[in-house]
């Protein structure tokens, strides 16, 4: 099993551009991953909360690495936590992550803008082989300077690009990354991505990482974990990823499941919020 330790050159391109591709990375486990992959939706149902993915609407699990031994493990395989490591720091935290069956066009959006965010990344594992025209990622390079006048005008024409620019979304001058199943990439929650031309039934996961956050900063990163609420969740990790941790990964969670509390609150409120009309 090859280490990733990310060269210097490697750190300035990701800086730089907002990303790093790597081929085949993992491409003597895909197999394995994809099987845990598939088995995670068959005990949902094959879609999300209990219904079958029916191909009109993208479905989505969260936490979903979490809920499986083997993807949960690969927080500790070395090709995955020495990119985090090398990009966020060795005490750097897991925040879980989502599962997803993507149906045709994902629009273009960042997971997250701000020049006040706390640091942190997503390594996107594509468990189909996917083209320009078959749903690849599409990424903006550069777009993750927030504050920078370039990215920060993408963050608010984007959107309205034929109104703004004349061009349909696809059209956006971008980078499409190909990939093949075994490939992943790593890119800042800042960075703008899309995907255009994709199947009906086009499989994702990511994990997500934050750098460990210092004591001054800890209510902004309550707040920052709060926001994944709105999938429905009353903690960050599964009961599979904590369950089977050992201390070193630990390591990864432990300031994360002390400061997730404010999820179930935000849970809470949607639910209270969903309910509201069949009150009166």
């Amino acid at each position: 099993m090859n280490q990733t330790h990310l060269s210097e050159q490697q750190l300035n391109f990701f800086k730089t551009f907002g990303f790093l591709h790597f081929p085949g990375l993992m491409s003597d486990s895909v197999d394995k991953i994809i099987e845990s992959f598939e088995t995670v939706w068959k005990k949902h149902g094959g879609g999300h909360h209990g219904k079958e993915h029916g191909g009109e609407a993208r479905s989505c699990i969260v936490p979903f690495a979490d809920q499986d031994t083997y993807l949960s493990s690969l927080l500790d395989d070395p090709r995955i936590h020495d990119i985090a490591a090398g990009i966020l720091g060795d005490d750097f935290n897991y925040t879980s992550g989502d599962g997803n069956l993507y149906v045709g066009d994902t629009g273009w959006h960042s997971d997250g803008y701000g020049g006040e965010r706390i640091p942190s990344i997503k390594i996107a594992f594509y468990l189909d082989p996917l083209t320009t025209d078959s749903g690849a990622v599409r990424i903006i390079p550069g777009s993750h300077h927030c504050g920078d006048r370039f990215s920060d005008k993408l963050e608010a024409d984007i959107r309205e690009s034929p109104e703004t620019w004349g061009m349909a979304p696809s059209e956006v001058p971008s980078l499409v990354v190909e990939t093949t199943p075994g490939d992943i990439v790593v890119f800042w929650h800042n960075t703008k991505h899309a995907a255009f031309g994709g199947s009906k039934r086009r499989r994702m996961f990511t994990m997500n990482f934050y750098e460990h956050v210092p004591e001054n900063r800890l209510e902004d990163f309550q707040d920052a974990l709060a926001n994944e609420g709105r999938f429905w969740i009353d903690r960050i990790h599964g009961a599979t990823m904590i369950e089977t941790a050992t201390e070193d990964r630990m390591v990864h969670l432990r300031q994360v499941m002390e400061n997730d509390f404010k999820v179930k609150e935000v849970h809470a409120r949607l639910r209270n919020e969903r309910d509201e009309p069949s009150r009166g």
